[in-house]
């Protein structure tokens, strides 16, 4: 969060629309990839130079271009002119800390995602700043790096299974967003298995490392809410079926992929609440822990007192003691000393102190 605001200075006092990157470079080389396809036709291919993909925006076909990698706004600033993009769209296009949102223009609808998926190497949840472009018969989405969860969508094009291929684009739109929204499942599963691990590790052994997991999880979560939370009001602005770039038939989708949305929102929240009762679980198993070394400690204090009171008499050295020159006193001290500790134990036990 600290570089993200660090990054976003960059911005201060520039013109509204200034096109500057705010993120991390993520690719060395922006890949551009273009899906070209209706019912009876389909094509795919990999574009060098973004001009390349101008002459489908006439096409009466569906086109899907897909760009992997935002450092290059010089590119950014080519598919605006050429698509009529607003200036402040584009801006939102570059800053990877935009939260979720929707646009709603009368040519085109401008939505903000964000994909969450696993990094095997570090073992840790990223996050990734995605844009989508609904116009009338293409679909533009920025992406920061190659990799995503969208390679069932390319298969199903490829092959032209299901409706994708007979829908307009208004449905492949609801099939890129379906597929943001079912990775964030996955991605709560990894959760969901961490936290049921936790709480059973919370329970028997508290550690200083099981703390730090829990804060580790609760940073997690907060992340995941900010980036799912706005989502819902984005899949519902879509779903209300005011813009004529989406039609009735999408809207039923859009709905279902909203009450997925509400569910995974739910779920987030149920974690929240797990980890925040871990929390409390944690301190109260440590003061538990404390509390029963401090009984022990204060019982054999207890037991001692009387005996070093004992001791201490006998260790005066006064020249008149009578029991000092008894042939049988130091017997009798232990004797007495034995009696003292012994009773109080059983005092104690019968107390259930101990």
């Amino acid at each position: 969060m600290r570089r993200l605001v660090k990054r976003m200075s960059r911005k201060a006092g520039l013109a509204p629309g200034t096109l500057i990157h705010v993120g991390e470079k993520k690719v060395e080389k922006v890949r551009i990839s273009l899906f070209d396809y209706d019912e009876s036709s389909f094509e795919e291919k990999e574009v060098v130079h973004i001009e390349e993909c101008f002459p489908f925006k006439d096409k009466p076909t569906v086109t899907w271009i897909n760009i992997d990698g935002l450092h290059q706004s010089e590119i950014i600033e080519k598919i605006g002119k050429h698509f009529d993009l607003h200036p402040l769209i584009l801006e939102d296009i570059l800053n990877t800390g935009q939260r979720p949102k929707i646009e709603d223009f009368e040519n085109y609808i401008f939505v903000v995602l964000k994909m969450i998926y696993f990094d095997g190497e570090t073992e840790e949840t990223r996050i990734e700043h995605v844009s989508l472009i609904l116009g009338g018969n293409f679909v533009i989405s920025f992406q920061e790096r190659v990799g995503d969860v969208f390679n069932p969508i390319r298969e199903r094009l490829r092959k032209g299974k299901g409706r994708i291929r007979k829908a307009g684009a208004d449905y492949l739109t609801y099939t890129l967003i379906d597929a943001i929204v079912d990775s964030y499942y996955s991605i709560l599963e990894r959760v969901g298995e961490k936290v049921e691990s936790l709480e059973d590790v919370v329970v028997a052994n508290p550690t200083p490392t099981s703390l730090q997991t829990i804060h580790n999880l609760k940073r997690e979560m907060i992340f995941l809410r900010r980036s799912v939370w706005p989502l819902r009001e984005v899949i519902s602005g879509l779903g209300r079926g005011e813009s004529s770039l989406v039609q009735e038939a999408t809207g039923i989708y859009l709905r279902d992929v909203y009450d997925h949305t509400i569910q995974v929102i739910d779920t987030i929240e149920t974690f929240r609440d797990m980890l925040s009762g871990m929390h409390d679980t944690y301190l109260s198993s440590i003061s538990n822990r404390m509390n029963e070394i401090m009984k022990v400690l204060t019982i054999f204090a207890a037991i001692f007192i009387p005996l070093t009171f004992i001791a201490g008499i006998y260790g005066m050295n006064f020249s008149y003691m009578p029991e000092l020159g008894w042939h049988w006193g130091y017997f009798a001290v232990w004797g007495v000393i034995l009696i003292v500790g012994i009773s109080m134990l059983l005092y104690f036990r019968r107390k259930r102190w101990l």
